[in-house]
């Protein structure tokens, strides 16, 4: 199947504010773009232009008032925006997955069990997916003495690397990334860019936004803006 792996039409979101009156702020206004497989989309807008808040919406964790987000899943093409809840997690096992800003993870589920379980949820065996988490979480620096710590107790750099493990543990056809290297060290930063770059030559079609103007120059194929990526 030719075409794009992810293409977002006409995304419109907004946010009542229930605590100001019912103001409503617009945050998307019919924005559009595709990502190909191979492909590294990056968005280089300022803070608070509504980056996070695409990426939500394309993972499926907001709700559009309008447009669409076409995934190919299955040999399908899934419209995540109108998806069954079911049909969703389908997509988030198989398809696309989401490097977010922020750690969520059950307490007391130790670290190595957490980068495996996106490969036991496709029914990999035990030992298959803690082999490959643990050869993710020694790449990313990760000592082996945290392996069998919950999560939720590690440093803020360390709980972004167990967010990037997790996810590319995975080998998604399709990657929505969150500043994947912010609040990490010099090696970690660099770990992760090459986790990027072997993802997209591997085939996967990435979409993304990082403030660093050198990573996002050695990952992006292409850059663009919320203004401009109807154009795209």
């Amino acid at each position: 199947m030719s075409g794009p792996a992810l293409e977002i039409r006409g995304l419109t979101k907004h946010f009542t504010l229930h605590v100001q009156g019912g103001a409503r702020l617009s945050v998307l206004d019919g924005t559009s773009l595709r990502v190909a497989p191979g492909e590294c989309v990056i968005l280089a807008d300022p803070s608070g232009a509504g980056k996070s808040t695409l990426l939500r919406v394309a993972y499926g964790n907001y709700l559009a008032q309008d447009g669409e987000v076409l995934v190919r899943h299955r040999g399908a093409i899934v419209d995540v925006a109108r998806a069954s809840p079911r049909l969703v997690l389908d997509v988030r096992r198989h398809t696309m997955g989401y490097v977010s800003q922020f750690l969520r993870v059950i307490p007391r589920v130790p670290a190595l069990d957490v980068v495996a379980q996106p490969l036991r949820e496709r029914g990999e065996p035990a030992s298959v997916a803690r082999s490959r988490a643990r050869a993710l979480l020694e790449r990313l620096g990760i000592p082996p003495r945290l392996w069998t710590l919950s999560p939720v107790t590690f440093s803020g750099g360390e709980q972004q690397r167990i967010n990037v493990a997790r996810v590319f543990v995975a080998d998604y056809p399709i990657l929505l990334l969150d500043e994947p290297t912010a609040s990490l060290d010099a090696a970690s930063r660099r770990v992760v860019v090459e986790l990027i770059q072997e993802a997209r030559r591997a085939g996967a079609a990435i979409l993304g936004t990082v403030h660093d103007a050198h990573v996002r120059g050695e990952v992006a194929t292409h850059v663009r803006t919320l203004g401009s990526a109807e154009a795209a």
